[in-house]
């Protein structure tokens, strides 16, 4: 999963987002910008009664929150959503693994003309640095 760092220089270049079942999210305030949330239809629960078993649908109860601006909160994209953002600029993906077994992944991205490389070992943290440049350079 993206940072939240890297999720507002995702916004700041101009990222919108739409949100969708399965997005995820935090609160962009201070002290509550830990928690992540997931944008999610009702809640179906399963209830079991001698005359046989209904499905109720409930809704999520989080804190005392009932509802929160979009513009209060900020998107953290899933790894399969930044990849479809890059869209044609998406070159690549290649997994290395060193001599320490630790993964590092590559994300090769046509930018402006060039290819370029954005490497972590998480693929969504490479992903992400590739649309943030992607977009600087389409704005620029």
């Amino acid at each position: 999963m993206i940072t939240v760092e890297l999720a507002r220089a995702l916004r700041t270049a101009g990222l919108c987002w739409h949100p969708d079942t399965g997005d995820r999210f935090v609160i962009d305030k201070p002290g509550v910008d830990e928690d992540v949330y997931t944008v999610s239809e009702m809640t179906v629960e399963r209830h079991d009664h001698p005359t046989g078993v209904e499905l109720g649908f409930n809704g999520t109860t989080e804190w005392a929150l009932d509802s929160v601006a979009a513009a209060d909160s900020l998107w953290l994209p899933r790894e399969d959503q930044l990849r479809d953002l890059l869209g044609p600029a998406f070159v690549g993906l290649t997994r290395l693994v060193g001599q320490d077994d630790q993964v590092l992944w590559t994300v090769t991205a046509r930018i402006a003309g060039t290819d370029r490389t954005f490497a972590s070992a998480d693929p969504a943290v490479a992903y992400g640095e590739a649309l943030a440049a992607y977009i600087a350079a389409a704005l620029a």
